[in-house]
């Protein structure tokens, strides 16, 4: 899809971070993000050489592909394991997002909380 937009990148689920290097060299010029949902998978997801992660969920969310939330600790002890820019996904919002400061996150990530 992303090359039939003539997008600039991808972002990858999880499942399919391992895939990066297949995606890189079919296009060399893209941004590849990945998905993570834990620090072993941060961690494979940088092993194979995405540029950033997006983490989630930090916090309950509507999302029905959301899981347990990591809460502000467990997105901090992933941001520590890898050495990529992580953005926060996942109940981030208006009154969740000062809970993040400190966090170690680059950014944060939204589908519906930037309105709340």
């Amino acid at each position: 899809l992303a090359e039939a937009i003539g997008a600039h990148g991808a972002h990858l689920p999880q499942r399919l971070a391992e895939t990066a290097p297949a995606v890189r060299a079919a296009h060399p010029a893209w941004r590849v993000t990945a998905a993570a949902h834990d620090a072993a998978a941060a961690r494979a997801a940088e092993l194979a050489g995405v540029e950033a992660l997006v983490v989630s969920p930090v916090f309950p969310s509507n999302s029905p592909s959301a899981g347990t939330p990591l809460g502000v600790e467990g997105l901090a002890v992933i941001a520590a394991s890898v050495a990529l820019p992580v953005y926060a996904l996942g109940g981030v919002n208006a009154k969740t997002a000062d809970a993040l400061v400190g966090a170690g996150v680059y950014g944060l990530a939204g589908i519906e909380g930037f309105g709340a």
